[in-house]
């Protein structure tokens, strides 16, 4: 699996005013509590720096004149200060949280809901775990940005500059002190944020890769065991997961050099006001040309500069979070905005009693629009007819259903039920009158009553268990510790997979649809099986019409039509006698398939002879 790190991917810009505009649009509903929010943070902001003003007053007009009245009065109004500082930070904690939560909660259905409406070309070029990155790890990115970083870079502003209104109120040559270390706190910050910024995109792109891989490797555990792979997945684990680490400690080393940094730079400004403070305090000359530097200012002037430097480091971490959100939402919105959908028709025509004629006139289809997988298709499956469709893999037997159930669109010619062409129906519509069996089972967890009926209440549980019944499935079902109820696990995990088929049968017939659609739905089943589901499902498909994709040629001799497809093209159509009097490619396959069947009874008759031997 390939896990460079291109340089494209890494860099982009820090901020980008267009991804921002839209990200804004996601708190429009929540305006309001954002403008109470900004509001309460505001006021929470000049809290903090008003405490070292009464401290200065305090020290000044009444500790030094040993007035303890007036001592006790400021000791009651810092501790109401202090007190509504808490209730306003939980204010505005609780109500930034909220939103951030809200509006997370929108971005995340939004994702969902596109992703349910992207067309299957679409999830054919994206791993599976790169998308469910984009749900989680990228969303969740969002939520700092929403809950911590916009309203919360306001209060950190906001605090700088109240802290500075109260310096140069009290005294100009000590703010101007103390501003004079600001170009190396400028300088620190910028080359920490220059350096934190590839590390964090480089993680955001591995942690999608290393969700990919997982995603991949625990699905295919079965095949990395049997073929003895364990190692080979882990080495190829450990290269993408130690890419991830180093960059982590890159972005660790960073942070670690940057903190001390502005601590230091901090303690620098201390000295200096302690210094320039300290030493014109004791002189009364100075003291008379400057309005004075009393003990109280110099105090409240050291508890000023612990305060200043706290918000330039927040707003540090805040421009983290804000290029963390933009490398994330850049992903999402390329989600969002991908437009691999199938188009609605602006004006769907109506389709309702549906009998189920179909018919592809002229078809031609390729997946890349360039490599044509079908060319020139015309048959004709009328109400009621089973018409079944034969070939060699990739043949283009499979993307006849694609087609059908409008998966995709033609490139050429077109694909008709009951007169109507599929592209001016919708979906909904198209696909409520069609039920597919696929080889290849997917079940959901959740109960086997949910797996047949998928939450439709227009399906009764009566006609949940006919269905079940009528395929064969009730009998084990039945047997099951909670029967319909009983929890099938992860793609059916606790199922056989004779039995996980027997269930997907079920679901098809309970939603009773016009046009049932066969994909090679009997290819995974034992012979046993196979027979119990043809018995029950021979008068199902009476008054529908049935396509039937297969590779046993015994499970279709008595379908209505055959339909021979060679390297996309058809290139014989009949019945079973007609195509095997015919001599041609259907005869070959019936020959190898009956010489197989054979060989195998054969097999079975001499190892039978040898046991009783």
């Amino acid at each position: 699996m390939a896990t460079e790190i291109h340089e494209e991917e890494i860099l982009g810009k820090a901020y980008d005013g267009r991804l921002m505009r839209r990200l804004l649009h996601y708190l429009r509903p929540y305006k309001l509590q954002v403008a109470v929010a900004v509001l309460i943070t505001i006021a929470y902001s000049g809290m903090g720096p008003l405490r070292p003003y009464l401290t200065k007053i305090a020290i000044d007009s009444y500790i030094e004149k040993g007035n303890e009245g007036g001592l006790f009065h400021i000791i009651l109004l810092l501790f109401g200060v202090i007190s509504a500082q808490a209730l306003l930070r939980y204010g505005s904690a609780y109500l930034t949280q909220w939103i951030g939560q809200k509006t997370i909660y929108d971005i995340r259905m939004e994702i969902f809901s596109h992703l349910q409406r992207l067309g299957i070309k679409y999830f054919d070029r994206n791993p599976v775990g790169r998308l469910v990155t984009r749900v989680t790890n990228d969303v969740e990115a969002l939520n700092d940005l929403f809950s911590s970083g916009i309203v919360m870079a306001f209060g950190d502003i906001f605090t700088i500059v109240w802290i500075l209104s109260f310096m140069f109120s009290l005294s100009v040559p000590l703010a101007l002190v103390t501003l004079t270390v600001l170009p190396v706190l400028f300088y620190i910050t910028m080359l920490f944020r220059r350096k934190v910024r590839s590390s964090y995109r480089e993680i955001r792109i591995l942690i999608a890769r290393i969700n990919a891989f997982l995603q991949e490797h625990i699905t295919g555990v079965i095949v990395d065991q049997i073929y003895n792979r364990e190692r080979r997945a882990f080495k190829s684990f450990d290269e993408v997961d130690a890419k991830l680490r180093d960059a982590n400690v890159r972005s660790v080393f960073y942070y670690a050099l940057f903190y001390p940094g502005v601590e230091l730079t901090s303690a620098f400004a201390v000295g200096l006001i302690i210094w320039y403070g300290g030493t014109h305090l004791v002189s009364e000359e100075f003291f008379r040309a400057h309005g004075g530097i009393s003990l109280g200012i110099l105090i409240a002037f050291l508890q000023y500069t612990e305060q200043f430097f706290t918000p330039i480091r927040d707003l540090s971490e805040k421009y983290n979070i804000l290029q963390t959100a933009m490398a994330s939402s850049e992903r999402i919105f390329k989600v969002i905005d991908d437009k691999t959908v199938v188009q609605e028709p602006v004006s769907p025509e109506s389709f309702e009693n549906v009998r189920g004629r179909i018919e592809f006139k002229d078809v031609t289809f390729a997946y890349d629009g360039e490599n044509h997988v079908l060319k020139n298709i015309s048959f004709t499956a009328n109400p009621g007819e089973t018409v079944a469709i034969v070939g060699a893999t990739g043949a283009g037997k499979t993307s006849i259903v694609n087609l059908l159930l409008r998966f995709y669109d033609v490139n050429g010619g077109g694909v008709f039920v009951d007169g109507h062409d599929v592209r001016n129906v919708s979906t909904a519509d198209l696909r409520r009158n069609i039920a597919i069996v696929m080889q290849d089972v997917f079940l959901f967890s959740g109960s086997v009553k949910y797996n047949v009926d998928l939450g439709n209440d227009g399906v009764p549980f009566d006609k949940v268990k006919e269905a079940a019944a009528l395929v064969g499935a009730g009998e084990f079902i039945d047997r099951l510790p909670n029967g319909y109820g009983e929890d099938v696990k992860e793609r059916g995990a606790a199922l056989s997979v004779g039995q996980k088929q027997l269930i997907s049968f079920a679901r098809a017939l309970a939603h009773d649809p016009r046009i049932l659609v066969l994909d090679e739905a009997t290819a995974n089943i034992d012979t046993e099986t196979e027979q119990l589901i043809q018995q029950a499902t021979t008068n199902l498909l009476k008054g529908r019409t049935s396509i039937v994709i297969a590779h046993r040629l015994s499970t279709i001799q008595h379908a209505s039509k055959i339909i021979v497809l060679h390297k996309g093209e058809i290139r014989e159509q009949g019945t079973h006698q007609e195509l095997i009097a015919l001599g041609g490619i259907y005869f070959r396959l019936y020959q190898l398939q009956y010489k197989d069947q054979e060989r195998l009874a054969n097999q079975a008759k001499v190892r039978a002879e040898a046991s009783k031997s």
